[in-house]
């Protein structure tokens, strides 16, 4: 009888060739002790509904990986931006080592777990425990990306205020967002030009062995952020970026 450990590792093994993506058997393994390790926490650091192997395999581990179709992310400076339970951004380094990686989560409990994740898959990672809208004023930290990723569940506009300012003039946001989202990136027009970027592309992806359908909006800095951005959070949310 196998395992839910041995579900995931065939799971992710077959989906990944089926993207095209290149996997080693130690990187397999691994993310075996990475469901592992999340279905033991998930519900102590309130991380994720999805528990059951085959779901965790294609909706968050796959789902990560099929970034790696959009862009390279070889030894490039990345930062996860709201990672919760470490998606996308510790399956993208798990299957690239040789990018940096900041994991960046406004809860400490979270925070918590994505450093034990790391030291339990043995990743190097630097895990922040920061609000995005204050991390990116920080000097360290502005417009110091290659790439910003973030799965987040907010509409585009706020996203991009919260995610732009982390990334370099000529460096790329990675919004992943569901197949319908038209209307949001449209909303976000205004709010991307503002914040120094256009979209480049959208890139739709399904994941192996699914009807489940998502979309990465790739949205390319081409010049500094104004400093006044991001405001304040409660500013965010009252009052989006608009035309």
């Amino acid at each position: 009888m196998k395992t839910c450990e041995n579900i995931v590792m065939e799971t992710t093994k077959r989906g990944a060739e089926a993207l095209g993506i290149s996997v080693s058997d130690s990187v397999v393994s691994a993310f075996g002790a990475y469901f592992r390790f999340l279905t033991e926490h998930a519900q102590n650091y309130n991380l994720t509904t999805i528990t059951e192997a085959e779901d965790v395999a294609n909706l968050h581990f796959l789902d990560s990986l099929a970034l790696l179709n959009v862009m390279n992310f070889d030894k490039l400076n990345v930062i996860d931006i709201g990672s919760g339970a470490g998606f996308p951004g510790v399956p993208l380094k798990m299957v690239c080592p040789d990018m940096d990686l900041t994991l960046l989560d406004a809860t400490g409990k979270r925070v918590d777990f994505l450093s034990k994740l790391c030291d339990t898959l043995s990743i190097s990672a630097l895990c922040i425990h920061a609000r995005a809208e204050e991390a990116s004023h920080d000097s360290d930290m502005r417009e110091q990306y290659d790439i910003a990723t973030s799965r987040a569940v907010a509409q585009l506009n706020i996203l991009c205020e919260l995610c732009l300012p982390f990334v370099r003039v000529g460096g790329y946001f990675l919004a992943m967002k569901g197949a319908s989202s038209e209307v949001e990136v449209e909303d976000a027009q205004s709010a991307i030009e503002t914040l120094g970027a256009i979209v480049e592309k959208s890139v739709d992806y399904t994941i192996p062995e699914t009807e489940v359908t998502h979309r990465v909006i790739v949205i390319r800095k081409t010049s500094p952020t104004p400093e006044k951005y991001p405001r304040r959070f409660a500013k965010i949310q009252k009052s989006p970026i608009s035309s």
